[in-house]
């Protein structure tokens, strides 16, 4: 029989105890590095990556520029240069450098392409020290020089007739005086318009005085001059002028250069001949020039 009053602990299997042990210290273990591993996933998912991006974002966002060149104009270059807006956009963007004038634009004018232009008009720049007198004088000999070629036409005049009269371009003609049609608000074309790619030297008929050089709406830029005989030409839908109003000018003399301007379906010239400056005032353009000599 067993002695009363004696118990004996039972001894725990060792490799009970070993089991307990490794799973209350792989617990131990575990928790750690678990909450390592998690903390880390988390540092990991927070770095940034955002920069890469940024940095095509910012390279995408860079404007396009584009340098002016003869025989440019606004609608031009909008065209060959895919401007979202159209010359309209273009202007908007660029107007500080182009000015108020729309279709007034400079060879190596510097346009931004679809994005507002950063340039500043251009300032006025300090004088320079007074030159002594022996340097005054060489200066105004190369003054007179310079303001002698200045004066001198672009290109060479046209032949004249003997009456001083030559025609506007060296080109013929593509849309006749008096052309009915509903694209013209007086029901007729006003005019005669000559197959000139912009850029061509367009010259005074005669002798005469300019009344207008500027913006006129649907015509674009245009000139019109008043010649000794009480009549008037016109020259419509040109890129540039080189002429302003007040001057005085001779037949055969560049007044601009042709272009697309205004409501035009492409590069030409316009001409009217007019009783008065105004529209609707209009005669046959061809039978003027041959009454003063130009054959045509």
């Amino acid at each position: 029989m067993p002695a009363k009053g004696k118990h004996r602990r039972p001894k725990s299997s060792t490799i009970t105890r070993g089991f307990v042990a490794a799973g209350t210290g792989g617990a131990a273990i575990a928790i750690p590095l678990l909450g390592a591993t998690g903390a880390h996933a988390v540092e990991k998912t927070a770095a940034p990556t955002a920069a890469p991006q940024q940095v095509v974002a910012a390279a995408k966002a860079a404007p396009r520029t584009y340098t002016v060149v003869a025989g440019d104009y606004l609608a031009k270059i909008a065209h060959n240069k895919n401007v979202k807006g159209g010359w309209q956009k273009l202007y908007k963007d660029n107007r500080e450098v182009i000015g108020e004038d729309p279709s007034l634009i400079l060879p190596g004018m510097k346009l931004t392409l679809g994005a507002k232009s950063a340039a500043k008009p251009a300032t006025a720049k300090p004088a320079a020290a007074k030159p002594k007198a022996a340097d005054t004088r060489e200066e105004t000999r190369a003054s007179r020089s310079a303001a002698k070629a200045e004066a001198a036409p672009a290109q060479p005049a046209a032949e004249t007739s003997g009456s001083g009269f030559t025609a506007p371009v060296s080109a013929g003609v593509s849309t006749p005086y008096r052309a009915s049609g509903s694209m013209w608000s007086s029901g007729y074309h006003t005019g005669v318009d000559f197959t000139a790619s912009s850029g061509t030297s367009v010259k005074a008929v005669g002798p005469g005085t300019v009344v207008s050089a500027g913006w006129s709406g649907s015509y674009g830029n245009e000139v019109v001059i008043k010649h000794a005989d009480g009549n008037y030409s016109q020259y419509a839908h040109l890129s540039s002028l080189s002429v302003s109003s007040g001057q005085s000018v001779s037949g055969g003399q560049q007044i601009g250069l042709s272009g697309s301007t205004g409501n035009s379906t492409g590069p030409h010239l316009h001409f009217e001949i007019r009783t008065s400056p105004s529209y609707g005032s209009d005669i046959d353009p061809l039978a003027y020039l041959r009454q003063h000599g130009v054959s045509i």
